[in-house]
């Protein structure tokens, strides 16, 4: 007779085998000695024929078909659960008492299967006793569906032919669901809580599942999503899974890819499976949180183990979807390629990709005149500009980047994702100085990515001293910086809102990308029309300057002439008008001519 609770006087130890099990027999046919021996995995039972024939159809069937009827000695083959499991089952055909167990009953349960003992035999035998065993006990509880899930990973194909993975897969799915529902009460009392309290809110099955192998752990994930578990439950179950089942991998020879093994061995292809699987079980809707420091560490073990080109670009497309959560140090992914950058340039690119094909697509979704600068796409624009820029300056000293990735980190960028060109002005430097046997073609064409306009005062004034720049970017911020100046002593509102939006790099909030471009296209025709101004105003100077040298000269004689004409030349000039904030004052049409820099500007700027 079969007991759920433990034997006490006939209790025997796992390992024993009915090779010692005469005292056994003793107690139910004291006169009776064995007359079959049972052979399974290489152990032998003397047993007896009669209450084993009773009960199991197979030994009844090769007993009968035995060319011998008195046979003695019969070897069972490949047998679920082996020996152990067999004296189980022996034991069950004697009538002594042993405990049915979450870890003992897939084995019995498919030992019957394959001893055939059936309710044709004898009623409640072992298939009948251990499927209640199965419904009334294990499928109601998810923590002793885990636990026969497991044990179902070491049996043959006959555990699925009597379907207990899949009773059990389907009720830790249902319980987990029940409990989703039950935890969600407790986390409402748990957000005013301890940080203590609020860690043990979180569902307890997570760790309960990181037991099983990948292939049903896959099939649970499956099903649990089938039945509404949450999303960020299911993240929270891949990542512990993760961290438990890929523990170490990446610690050795992360800086040596020339150390690392030439070809994959079994755990590392266990290894790679593992990750591509947790990789392919991402909730895919928008609004699962998945960690970005998770999705890289997944994507450096990825390339580590030269996982599938699908899972990679699958770990980059997440990756890029909220490229602005992301740290430095997150984009610093090792290269393994031996004779390569130190880092992995390639990949960040391709997320950089990713990420602005995204913009492009939500733009063209919501219309484009809709997103404006001020709108959160643009904001995580800038914030990715500015982040781009700091890993461009970070692995800038590395020797073996060539020139042509890096200036293709740089130019993948728009124009408006940089309010100022500071970041990008300091990669370029440190590359400059990292490298110093570039051609000065290829200097040119580094620093022709810089825009003068955007760089504040303190990067003005370390360029103008740089001499690793060529010399028309020095120019450029010469000429630059001048204007820039012209601009704050005149308090020129027009063209100074150039300057003074570089300066505080502050864009405006109410111009799309296309409208700031636009606006900056026609500042700088305004631009260039008030330089043509400024130089046809400095001939009108010189002019002015030789008319008066030659009065000065013919009437050299009459000094009450010469001051009175030196008054009225220095008049013309305009050095002494009214302040800048004064207003004009009415004039001829030869002393507007002649009105010097300042005054000229101030006009324009009120015209």
């Amino acid at each position: 007779m079969v007991s759920e609770n433990p034997f006490s006087s006939s209790k025997r130890s796992p390992t024993s085998k009915f090779s010692n099990s005469n005292s056994f027999t003793t107690r139910i046919f004291s006169d009776v000695a064995g007359d079959i021996t049972i052979v399974v995995d290489g152990d032998s039972f003397l047993l007896h024929k009669f209450p084993l024939v009773s009960r199991s159809g197979k030994i009844r069937k090769m007993v009968a078909d035995a060319k011998d009827s008195n046979v003695s000695k019969l070897e069972l083959h490949n047998l679920p659960g082996g020996s152990h499991t067999f004296e189980l089952a022996m034991k069950f055909c004697y009538g002594m008492n042993f405990e049915i167990t979450p870890a003992n009953v897939a084995y019995l349960r498919c030992a019957a299967e394959y001893l055939e003992m059936t309710e044709d035999y004898r009623e409640e035998n072992l298939i009948e006793r251990t499927e209640v065993y199965l419904n009334d006990v294990v499928v109601q509880s998810l923590e002793k569906s885990v636990e026969v899930l497991s044990t179902c990973e070491m049996l043959p194909s006959i555990a699925e032919e009597v379907g207990i993975p899949n009773r059990c897969i389907e009720a830790i799915a249902v319980n987990a669901s029940k409990e989703q529902l039950v935890s969600g009460l407790s986390r409402l009392d748990c957000d005013a809580q301890s940080t203590e309290l609020k860690s043990s809110c979180i569902e307890w099955w997570i760790e309960d599942l990181s037991v099983l192998k990948i292939d049903y752990y896959q099939r649970v994930i499956c099903a649990m999503g089938k039945v509404g578990v949450r999303s960020d439950s299911i993240v929270a179950s891949l990542m512990h899974y993760a961290q438990t089942s890929l523990k170490g991998i990446g610690k050795c020879h992360i800086w040596n890819p020339s150390k690392l093994k030439p070809s994959p061995s079994m755990v590392e292809n266990d290894h790679c499976s593992i990750m591509e699987t947790l990789v392919s079980l991402m909730p895919t809707e928008k609004s699962s949180s998945i960690p970005q420091g998770f999705l890289f560490g997944m994507l450096r073990m990825a390339i580590m183990l030269d996982a599938t080109i699908a899972c990679r670009l699958e770990l980059e497309r997440r990756i890029a979807f909220c490229l602005e959560m992301v740290s430095l140090d997150d984009l610093l992914i090792p290269s393994v390629q031996s004779g390569d950058s130190l880092f992995d340039v390639d990949t960040v690119h391709r997320i950089l990709v990713n990420f602005l094909q995204r913009i492009e697509d939500e733009n063209v979704d919501c219309g484009y005149e809709s997103e404006g600068l001020g709108s959160s796409d643009h904001g995580s624009l800038l914030k990715v500009g500015r982040l781009i820029d700091a890993y461009l300056a970070e692995i800038a000293p590395d020797p073996y980047l060539s020139l042509q990735k890096f200036i293709a980190m740089i130019e993948i960028l728009p124009d408006y994702a940089r309010v100022i060109d500071d970041g990008l002005y300091r990669a370029i430097d440190v590359y400059l100085k990292a490298h110093p046997i570039l051609s000065e073609h290829d200097c040119k064409k580094l620093c022709k990515f810089i825009d003068c306009q955007k760089l504040s005062q303190e990067a003005c004034n370390h360029a103008a001293q740089n001499d690793r720049l060529p010399v028309q970017m020095t120019v450029r911020v010469f000429y630059f910086e001048q204007l820039r100046l012209k601009n704050s002593l005149s308090g020129n509102s027009g063209d100074g809102f150039v300057s003074q939006r570089i300066s505080s790099g502050v864009p405006s909030a109410v111009m799309s990308p296309r409208d700031n471009y636009a606006s900056l296209r026609r500042e700088n025709r305004e631009l260039k029309l008030e330089i043509s101004r400024m130089r046809v105003r400095l001939s009108e100077l010189e002019k002015e300057q030789l008319r008066m040298k030659q009065g000065m000269i013919d009437k050299s004689g009459n000094g009450k002439t010469f001051l009175t004409s030196l008054s009225k030349g220095i008049g013309r000039i305009g050095i002494f008008s009214s302040p800048a904030g004064g207003r004009r004052q009415k004039s001829s049409r030869k002393s507007r001519g002649s009105e010097g820099k300042p005054g000229r500007s101030r006009r324009h700027s009120v015209s």
